[in-house]
């Protein structure tokens, strides 16, 4: 998962998208890169870090221009090279530089297309790198010196009809503008906002609301599924759907856990949205569990915080915060390898033992993934005193690999695969186990925007959206992006990028 922001703006837009990228840490934390352009020149910084590790006042000062786009990323396969950070960019045709959040379920395909039939190189695994590639193709198939809108979009249409899987981009043309497009089933988020200034308009887009807000911009709406939204330098927005068909899915997950409670996707309040996740699982428990002994509820902090306190509400029992936070350790779902996940749970969470003495605790979590991270909590629980531990997870079981930019790819790693409820509830050592049911997920978020009627939720029934992903490709993705798999990358020697560094490329235009 990564979080992507683009502003065209009326003056330094280096500030606005730093800020901006702070508040989408949460969506990857292994690297985070800004380009940006002064109409002829592109200034770029990036490197492997969180946004206030690799942006000093050198960097920023470095960074010119009334226009720019940036990234924060975890790598779903888990390699730590700093060549692998993006924005990605390219030199013909005018200049183009990218970055995305999804993942590609053709990349291998379009790698090879690039080289035999479009003679074009790519020096990274990075998916997004094939991706501006094949966009850079296609626009110099239909560019002129005066690239107009029209072209951009035909330009677009024809990506669409390349690749497959889930991408929400931002893309700088040097010179032109700026573009944003979505896949076709909208999988990953993607938000356009503006404001005015004395100057005339200025606009944004980012992966998620929380962005907007933070420097300024109000929210318009929602790319949809398959449009592009191109920005002259002028400030006026083009918009056109480029996809022959478009059929709107968005990611469940980013409700369950990897959007901020305080963004608004897809017109869907995400806060709402676990409210109801914590109202439905609550009746769950009162139909299944009438006579339960259930003390205290706690939540496993942060995010699943909403839905523990509505779950609390509905049953009429007391919420408390038994663990303490670390603010300063990141979130362990999307650290790569399962040896630092076990380490960090343990530096992350420290629990209150009066909260836990002598009370039989039901500990709410978003989901449960691997299970390592709720093994270790109901343990910790048990040490601070705790008579019995329930653990409730406000998601369905996650049985089947995510493959549209979500860290969870090897099926051998989650626990809820090919597993009872009776064998996970052992295998986490907890004294009874409950989970929200697919549907009723999938309610709660419906109720949030009654005009979405299909979500991505192939991580729960194994459904995937695009069509196009089958058992030889799940058992190649198993390969290569497990856990075992990725230690022995990162150990391995990495290459460079060679612009991890404050860099100036000129583009004459």
């Amino acid at each position: 998962m990564c979080g992507i922001i683009g502003i065209l703006a009326k003056s330094q837009v280096n500030q606005a998208l730093y800020d901006g990228l702070t508040v989408l840490q949460h969506r990857g934390q292994d690297a985070a890169g800004i380009l940006t352009s002064d109409g002829s020149r592109v200034y770029l910084r990036k490197d492997n870090g969180l946004v206030r590790d690799v942006f000093h006042q050198r960097h920023m000062i470095s960074l010119k221009g009334n226009m720019g786009i940036g990234q924060v990323r975890y790598p779903t396969a888990g390699c730590d090279s700093p060549a692998e950070a993006q924005p990605f960019f390219v030199n013909s045709p005018f200049g183009l530089a990218l970055a995305h959040n999804g993942n590609l379920t053709n990349a291998e395909q379009l790698k090879n297309e690039l080289f035999r039939e479009d003679l074009r190189h790519i020096n990274t695994g990075s998916d997004s790198e094939i991706l501006l590639n094949v966009l850079a193709h296609e626009l110099h198939a239909v560019s002129r010196l005066q690239l107009t809108p029209d072209d951009i979009f035909r330009a677009v249409a024809a990506v669409h009809r390349r690749i497959r899987g889930a991408y929400a981009v931002v893309v700088l043309i040097v010179g032109f503008g700026i573009l944003a497009f979505r896949d076709p089933f909208g999988i990953r988020p993607l938000v356009y906002g503006r404001r005015d200034t004395d100057q005339g308009p200025e606009h944004i887009v980012a992966s998620e609301s929380v962005a907007l807000n933070m420097v300024g911009y109000e929210l318009v709406r929602d790319v949809a599924a398959g449009e592009a939204v191109f920005i002259d330098m002028d400030g006026k927005v083009h918009t056109r759907v480029c996809a022959e068909k478009t059929q709107h899915a968005p990611c469940i997950f980013e409700f369950v856990y990897m959007a901020r409670p305080d963004s608004v996707i897809d017109g869907i309040y995400v806060h709402k949205t676990r409210l109801r996740m914590g109202e439905r699982l609550a009746t769950k428990i009162k139909r299944e569990w009438p006579d339960h002994d259930i003390d205290v509820v706690i939540p496993i902090p942060d995010t699943s915080r909403t839905a523990a306190l509505q779950m609390a509400y509905e049953l009429d029992l007391t919420y408390r915060e038994g663990f303490i936070k670390s603010r300063y350790i990141g979130r362990t779902f999307i650290m790569p390898g399962q040896a630092q996940r076990r380490k960090s749970v343990r530096q992350k969470l420290n629990a209150i033992d009066l909260e836990f003495k002598g009370k039989n605790v039901l500990l709410v979590d978003d989901s449960i993934v691997r299970g390592t991270t709720s093994k270790q909590i109901i343990q910790m629980a048990r040490e601070a005193g705790a008579k019995k531990v329930y653990f409730a997870s406000a998601a369905p079981p996650v049985s089947y690999p995510n493959v549209y930019g979500i860290d969870m790819p090897s099926a051998s790693e989650l626990i809820a695969n090919g597993r009872s409820l009776e064998q996970i509830t052992q295998e986490i050592g907890a004294d009874r186990l409950i989970y929200q049911d697919l549907q009723d997920l999938i309610d709660a978020a419906h109720e949030g925007n009654p005009r979405i009627t299909q979500f991505d939720a192939s991580c729960f029934n194994g459904v995937y959206i695009t069509g196009d992903v089958n058992q030889d490709y799940l058992a190649r993705i198993d390969r290569i992006r497990n856990d075992a798999e990725k230690s022995r990358r990162r150990t391995g020697t990495q290459g460079s990028s060679g612009l991890v560094n404050a860099e100036v490329l000129t583009f004459p235009h």
